[in-house]
């Protein structure tokens, strides 16, 4: 009889699967990864990556969901006790430093492939509609309870800068996937961006 493997275990390989595909990703694109490019950057077998993935969407799903999951988390406990949710919403744009960006997210390109080529998909559209929801919730969460609290004006509706945040985000990633850096800049935009989100919100601190 063969060992018991045990569920930890599963957990580490299926994590260690997803890091090596995120990597994949990122080098290949969503349309020129395949499966057997997984296979080789992780280390497994087909049955052993089959064995987690039943496909090359189902993989790339996996990652998307779990970034967006430890996003949702990691934001609803900061939530709880942040001092500045003008801080917390620059952490949730720009990430730990609360900084604009310069660089994009590198998984970028392959979100874009992979929603943009399956735009007449109904299963891929609604999935991205989902996504799109769960996003906006992020921000207007934020913004929503930031203007409970004072620290915002309530002049524009929070789900109205929520989804224009998005917007923003989702054109700067079209841009730096296709245009050259310096056509797009990236670190100048997002500066102005969060100084076009401060006088909207009328932010009281910082």
């Amino acid at each position: 009889m063969a060992p018991r493997v045990s569920e930890d275990h599963l957990k580490q390989r299926r994590a260690e699967i997803l890091q090596a595909a995120t990597t994949v990703f990122i080098e290949q694109g969503y349309e020129n990864t395949s499966m057997k490019h997984v296979m080789e950057a992780a280390g497994v077998s087909r049955g052993g990556l089959y064995q987690y993935f039943s496909n090359k969407e189902d993989l790339f799903k996996a990652i998307l969901d779990e970034a967006l999951t430890d996003e949702a988390n990691g934001t609803k406990n900061m939530l709880k006790d942040t001092d500045s949710y003008w801080e917390l919403l620059m952490q949730l744009l720009f990430g730990e430093g609360g900084n604009p960006e310069t660089e994009m997210d590198p998984l970028a390109p392959s979100k874009l492939e992979y929603f943009i080529t399956g735009r007449n998909d109904e299963q891929r559209r609604e999935y991205g509609r989902k996504r799109y929801e769960t996003g906006h919730r992020l921000y207007a969460d934020v913004i929503k309870a930031g203007q409970e609290a004072g620290e915002f004006s309530d002049r524009f509706d929070h789900d109205l800068i929520a989804r224009s945040i998005i917007t923003f985000i989702d054109g700067l990633a079209l841009g730096d996937a296709i245009l050259p850096s310096q056509a797009v800049q990236l670190g100048k935009q997002s500066a102005l961006f969060m100084e076009f989100l401060r006088m909207a919100l009328q932010v009281q601190k910082d």
